[in-house]
């Protein structure tokens, strides 16, 4: 019987062979083949991780890639790969670690100095990040992604005129256009209708799985209990309540137990996933705002939309279809962040929208709304400080 050290060799090479014909699920199996017969061999790990890496399985080429560098710390194709796979699962701090050691000893090229640019940008290293960019952008001039990030970093730190010249390159390098120019148009200080669908559903699919304890526990966002309080001290039990924007259920878990009916809508089909594991909601639909409300017509006595707007600039259409949905009876109660400005509503820099009372006030005369009233309090901080919001109420 063959010794099984030369049977794992000869599976190793034969995954090699296939690995450098670009056969990547042949290579995996030939490597898997391998470690079963040489368990915990570095070079086998290192090529498995490797290729699980480039077959898309994240999870699984992180895993095999961390084994692989206890034994053998200076592969550094190994280590790249690793912090390109914690890159694609969102854990940003142990990706920029390992892309940072790995990215000295190997040249991991445009597209690895851009993930390790983006998961600075996300661990707030700002400046590291905008190094890690141009680092991308010198080996690929024209990398439209990376011209967007930079952007962004930009922004965040407060350099918009750097940043809208970041998009701009970004559009000419072939980036999305619409969601570019909403990002140009809040580093410009110009206004658009709303966000860009593709914007928010790909913020909050982000976001989903940390959005209550990040938002919550560490934003101090108390919007969804502050806005219910009032409509639920008085004991009133409703007859249909309507969650526009429900997110991860934040909203539905305080007012489930006071309504005979809940259902929600949102944007992002994986905030809705965490919402469905809380069992409280009859039906929770993935669709625009505009275009759940215009093709229902079941009334609702309240209709709830907390922390929704701010990614929506003119409320107008929205304001027509509540009305029409809204029992007689009814509420419509929402949050806005606030502007103090002349203006109606305002893109901030931080690619969100704030409105005006004034506004608000005017929409409601105009679509036959009574204001209930209209509170001004705090809604969460940011970067230190409390933002201040509307809490709307009308009839």
């Amino acid at each position: 019987m063959d010794d099984p050290l030369e049977q794992a060799r000869e599976r190793f090479l034969a995954g090699v062979g296939h690995f450098e014909a670009g056969r990547l699920t042949a290579a995996r199996g030939a490597f898997e083949a391998a470690l079963a017969l040489a368990p915990d061999r570095p070079s086998v790990l290192g090529k498995l991780g490797i290729t699980l890496f480039r077959l898309g399985d994240w999870p699984r080429a992180a895993e095999v890639l961390a084994r692989a560098l206890i034994s053998d710390p200076g592969h550094a194709e190994a280590r790249v790969c690793l912090g390109l796979s914690l890159e694609a699962l969102g854990r940003w701090e142990a990706a920029a670690e390992a892309l940072e050691r790995g990215l000295e000893d190997f040249d991991g090229g445009a597209s690895g100095w851009l993930a390790l640019g983006r998961a600075l940008g996300h661990c707030g290293r700002f400046g590291d990040a905008l190094r890690a960019l141009d680092h991308a952008l010198a080996r690929e001039e024209h990398l439209a992604e990376a011209w967007s990030v930079r952007g962004n970093v930009l922004r965040d730190l407060g350099r918009l005129d750097e940043a809208a010249e970041s998009f701009r390159r970004a559009i000419d390098s072939g980036a999305d256009p619409e969601l570019h120019r909403y990002y140009l148009a809040a580093s410009e200080g110009r206004t658009l209708p709303a966000a860009p669908r593709r914007f928010v559903e790909s913020l909050f699919d982000e976001y989903s799985v940390d959005f209550d304890a990040h938002l919550v526990g560490e934003l101090g966002y108390r919007g969804h209990e502050r806005l219910l309080r009032p409509l639920l001290d008085g004991g009133r039990r409703w007859r249909r309540v309507l969650d526009l924007g429900c997110g991860t259920g934040l909203c539905g878990s305080v007012v489930a137990p006071h309504t005979d009916v809940l259902d929600g809508v949102d944007v992002s089909a994986a905030m809705l996933g965490q919402a469905r594991r809380r069992g409280l909601y009859r039906r929770l639909e993935h669709a625009d705002l505009r275009d759940f409300l215009a093709a229902h017509a079941e009334p609702a006595d309240l209709i709830l939309a907390a922390d929704v707007f701010t990614y929506v600039g003119t409320l107008d259409d929205l304001f027509v279809q509540v009305r029409r949905l809204l029992a007689p009876d009814g509420v419509f109660a929402f949050t806005l962040e606030r502007d103090d400005a002349d203006e109606d509503f305002r893109l901030l820099p931080t690619l969100r929208y704030a409105h005006s009372e004034a506004y608000v006030r005017r929409l409601a005369a105009r679509h036959g709304f009574t204001v209930r009233d209209i509170i001004t309090d705090g809604l969460r901080t940011d970067q230190a400080r409390t933002l201040p919001a509307l809490y709307v109420y009308l009839q």
